[in-house]
């Protein structure tokens, strides 16, 4: 069993981070046999990692095996609508709010547990927004974007804040993706009762909390139920997308749910959340366990 208090020192594109000492990362740097992970009474099952194989990239934090695999996770999303003028205010020029009504966008609060991945156990947080898929114009398709986006099918999301809990999931996720990534103490409980975070800020106290019951649970076979999520970053002046693909085995949502308690204190996220000016929550999906494989990076031209 690996000690917590044990670490390395690892090098990512020239950066020098502290790593768990013979985690998965440390012992076999993105290219974890999948035979080994099986045997991790947490993880559920591997057969929907065996139909994605590997493939080994050069990337700004050095040669790396991709998809970066999720084998046991949980996650939660708050739904909220917002004016789409203040999305406007908040998103690059080249992207579009996806609007549910003349006027209001969609801004999401969302929460993730990795218990067991490629990189070792780390949690994160995130602000975003639903955006139209790029180079997706016309009208004709706005209803059909908005069924898919609600409906967790494929969602593209341009995201404001990431903090996240460990320093390789920082450089990763920042150096790696141009995702807007930094380390602070962040805590994410979600099991089949309730769902919880508490994401401090830079003086130790709460930039936000959140509290609430978690939706009834249904369970779905490995495979039967994946959604995607295409993430929109800028590198180095360039556009990428990224791809997400979540295999959904045990989750449930609540339609303008009751018992939510989001508090917003002071930080980055409380910051980006309360200029998006949303002003009423729509939808609560919360996630017990799911499995997912997170694509390096592709440039894409947004318009």
């Amino acid at each position: 069993m690996t000690n917590a208090s044990s670490t390395v020192e690892v090098d990512l594109g020239g950066r020098l981070i502290e790593i768990p000492k013979d985690g998965l990362f440390d012992r076999y740097r993105m290219d974890v046999p999948l035979d080994e992970v099986a045997a991790d009474p947490r993880v559920p099952s591997v057969g929907f990692f065996r139909r994605l194989p590997k493939t080994q990239v050069q990337s700004p934090i050095g040669t790396t095996w991709t998809p970066n695999f999720y084998y046991a996770m949980s996650s939660a999303r708050l739904t909220m609508i917002a004016p789409s003028s203040a999305i406007r205010k908040r998103i690059p020029d080249e992207l579009s709010p996806l609007e549910i009504a003349p006027g209001f966008g969609l801004v999401s609060v969302m929460l993730f547990r990795y218990d067991v991945c490629d990189i070792d156990f780390y949690t994160e947080a995130a602000v975003g927004v639903a955006v139209r898929p790029a180079r997706h114009g016309g009208f004709s398709t706005a209803a059909a974007d908005l069924v898919a986006a609600l409906g967790d099918d494929h969602l593209h999301s341009y995201v404001l804040a990431l903090p996240v809990n460990t320093e390789i999931a920082q450089v990763r996720g920042h150096d790696g993706y141009g995702f807007p990534k930094w380390v602070t103490d962040l805590d994410v409980g979600i099991d089949q009762a309730r769902t919880t975070a508490r994401i401090s800020n830079a003086d130790g106290g709460v930039d936000i909390a959140f509290s609430a019951p978690t939706p009834k649970q249904k369970t779905f076979e490995t495979g039967k139920k994946v959604s995607t999520l295409t993430s929109y970053t800028r590198r180095n002046g360039a556009w990428l997308s990224t791809l997400n693909q979540t295999n959904i085995l045990a989750s449930g949502t609540s339609l303008f749910p009751g018992g939510v308690d989001l508090t917003l204190g002071n930080g980055r996220m409380s910051d980006d959340l309360r200029a998006l000016r949303p002003i009423r929550t729509i939808r609560f999906d919360s996630t017990t366990s799911a499995q997912a494989a997170l694509h390096m990076p592709v440039p894409v031209s947004v318009r």
